[in-house]
């Protein structure tokens, strides 16, 4: 049996900001799904997704101790990228059948503890999580809060730490013992990548990224686009060199092959760099205050585990409001 704390070693306990989690569903369901051993509900249903899901989102919560909250999910529809560019994407398998019929089990799960959840036709969660942390970031959110708002997004895809700065953070769950959970703030990402987070989109625009089948430059890899991007600092001021050095110019970095291959590749690392953005623009409606954690109906919530066997979870459920109504009375 997996430790209360096994998903969270690094997790920023000095800040005095409240915290916004901002939870990347589809990221943390298929993270959940690869982690996971088979485990079945009662009825003999695979559920191994929405359980680590479910542990995962918990043990986020008890550890930050959010005042808001929100999950945002990828949209069934195909994306604008994907409509735009039908090779986006293209090379992942469909998802698994025995996984499909747990995705609305996920989302009860969520209704269920009464937290907000968003999906937009065309875009992806990523796009949603990038609008709202933009909008947790305005002046007059943060004038809202007292101490300022820290917005932590939850996932399992490092695509989302170009959105790291001083008001955002992102937190990976670790996939196993051996792993530890880290919370990235713009230092880590430097540390971990090579490059600030507003450089990412950049590196891969370079380099690409076969995940997302999004191409880069062909025969550049992440050791030398990160060496651009330390040199010259974004995609546009690599392409101004090249067209000095077209004048006569010289580089000790862009030279022989290099030089041949950014000049080639130049509108793929372009178009790399648009699919790799996350947009901070998308069409998501909602307001802190409406992200607000508030009371859940935990007698149902606790009913739900037990129908899905989660047995070894109902202690990590949030206090309801009439337990934390005694807690108070009492100290």
């Amino acid at each position: 049996m997996l430790s209360a704390n096994f998903f969270s070693d690094n997790f920023d306990q000095t800040s005095n900001r409240d915290e916004f989690l901002l939870v990347d569903g589809h990221a943390i369901i298929y993270r959940a799904y690869h982690a996971f051993p088979e485990l079945t509900d009662p009825k003999g249903q695979l559920v191994n997704a929405v359980y680590g899901f479910a542990r995962i989102l918990l043990v986020a919560i008890r550890d930050f101790d959010p005042e808001y909250i929100a999950v945002c999910f990828d949209s069934k529809a195909k994306t604008m990228r994907a409509e735009e560019h039908d090779f986006y994407k293209a090379n992942r398998p469909e998802m698994p059948d025995d996984l499909k019929p747990q995705i609305e089990k996920v989302s009860q799960l969520v209704t269920a503890l009464n937290i907000p959840q968003f999906a937009v036709s065309g875009y992806e969660a990523d796009d949603l999580i990038g609008t709202l942390a933009k909008q947790n970031a305005l002046p007059e959110v943060q004038s809202q809060v007292k101490n300022g708002l820290l917005t932590v997004i939850v996932t399992g895809d490092k695509d989302l730490l170009q959105l790291v700065d001083d008001l955002t953070h992102v937190w990976l769950p670790r996939r196993s013992r051996t792993q530890t959970a880290l919370e990235y703030d713009t230092h880590l990402v430097k540390e971990r990548m090579g490059v600030r987070p507003d450089q990412i989109a950049d590196l891969k625009a370079l380099m690409g990224d076969a995940s997302d089948n999004i191409p880069g430059i062909k025969g550049v890899g992440q050791k030398t686009a990160v060496k651009l991007l330390q040199k010259f600092e974004t995609l546009g001021k690599i392409y101004d060199r090249l067209a000095r050095l077209e004048l006569g110019e010289s580089d000790e970095l862009i030279k022989g092959a290099l030089l041949e291959k950014l000049t080639t590749g130049k509108s793929q690392a372009y178009l790399s760099r648009e699919l790799a953005q996350i947009k901070t623009n998308s069409p998501i409606s909602t307001t802190l205050e409406a992200c607000r954690v508030v009371g859940y109906d935990k007698t149902q919530a606790v009913k739900l585990f037990q129908q899905l066997g989660f047995f070894s979870l109902i202690k990590l459920l949030p206090k309801d409001e009439f337990e934390q109504g005694v807690q108070t009375a009492l100290f």
